[in-house]
């Protein structure tokens, strides 16, 4: 593993900060940046090793998140969501599936993003009907990453009849049951090429089916990808503190550096309590923007031109304030910010002291 947290620390400071600044201003991750990345082994990470993975723990994977994170947001972000694709085929009953897609998924020569977020809510935005040897998929998913720069999906919709979520993959092309495409303009992360995805009867074969579990065993799975979700903001507070110190507010870093350390041992506890992870990924989102905005102020009005690096981290700390916020850890953060109105910052953990 040491040699895994050498090579993302050496992939950091030498491909991904450097252009780190260029990718959010032109909205374009460079295709280096995912070939480099699967070059090293990062795109098998979680693949089991008889399928050409790594097979790294959990820990050990979530560090190699903020290492990457603390270098481009907006490269780790995207990278991240093949992950989805990669766990489903390496958990899926269907072994005809996984002995064809999950190799070429763990060498990064398939490269996948997630479109699940459309089975959660009630009543779900995406359905899924079954129809002969497989599913009709209709509905639409918000938020949808990678588009353009991903070959595979892995779509999940809900079964209102029998209750049952229903994931498989798709190909990422329009077409074929993906009626349309909506770019959208986002305040930062532009370069991750999200969208809207429209589904009309897009046809989902069994044979491209990864899983079919009950809506709550579907949610709580999703549990595990809320603590991942949580490395990117942690990934912003470790360049957060680089930053404070660089800019000579070495006492605020420290307040940072310790606060970031507690929050992270409160994440890894709350692993083994899911009841605890909204309100720990609450906190450390909130956080993340507190700090970005400390350097933001520490810099003052150069941090507000465009190709400064504070104003870029800002934005960057409110994407992770909302991406992939289920509405669990939405209440949980709204609840965390109307403490901080009505009481102080004596009254809320997310504070520095």
């Amino acid at each position: 593993m040491t040699d895994m947290l050498q090579k993302a620390a050496k992939i950091a400071d030498e491909v991904l900060l450097p252009a780190a600044s260029e990718v959010d201003r032109y909205g374009r991750i460079p295709g280096s940046h995912f070939d480099r990345l699967a070059e090293d082994g990062f795109y098998g990470l979680v693949a089991p090793p008889e399928f050409g993975g790594l097979g790294v723990e959990f820990p050990d994977f979530l560090e190699l998140v903020e290492i990457l994170a603390s270098a481009c947001l907006t490269t780790t972000f995207t990278w991240l969501q093949h992950h989805g694709v990669v766990m489903g085929l390496a958990m899926t009953p269907n072994s005809a599936l996984r002995a064809q897609y999950l190799g070429r998924a763990a060498s990064g020569e398939l490269r996948g993003g997630s479109a699940f977020s459309g089975a959660i809510p009630v009543p779900p935005h995406v359905r899924a009907t079954r129809s002969g040897e497989g599913w009709t998929i209709n509905g639409q998913v918000p938020f949808v990453s990678g588009w353009g720069l991903v070959d595979v999906l892995h779509v999940s919709a809900l079964d209102e009849q029998c209750g049952d979520v229903v994931s498989g993959l798709i190909e990422a092309k329009p077409g074929d049951g993906i009626a349309a495409v909506h770019p959208l303009s986002l305040v930062a992360a532009q370069a991750s090429n999200t969208v809207r995805l429209e589904f009309r009867d897009l046809h989902l074969p069994d044979e491209m089916v990864t899983t079919r579990a009950n809506r709550d065993e579907y949610i709580a799975g999703l549990a595990r990808g809320s603590r991942v979700d949580g490395s990117l903001a942690l990934g912003l507070l470790r360049r957060a503190v680089a930053l404070l110190e660089s800019a000579g507010q070495l006492a605020i870093a420290e307040a940072v550096r310790a606060r970031a350390a507690q929050v992270r041992t409160k994440f890894d506890a709350a692993m083994a309590f899911p009841a605890d992870l909204p309100v720990t990924r609450a906190a450390c989102s909130e956080l993340a923007q507190q700090a970005c905005t400390a350097y933001l102020v520490a810099v003052g009005g150069a941090g507000l031109v465009s190709t400064h690096d504070a104003q870029r981290l800002t934005r960057e700390s409110l994407f992770t304030l909302v991406v992939a916020g289920r509405p669990d850890v939405r209440t949980a953060l709204l609840g965390l910010l109307e403490r901080r109105a009505r009481c102080g910052d004596h009254a809320v953990a997310g504070g520095f002291a």
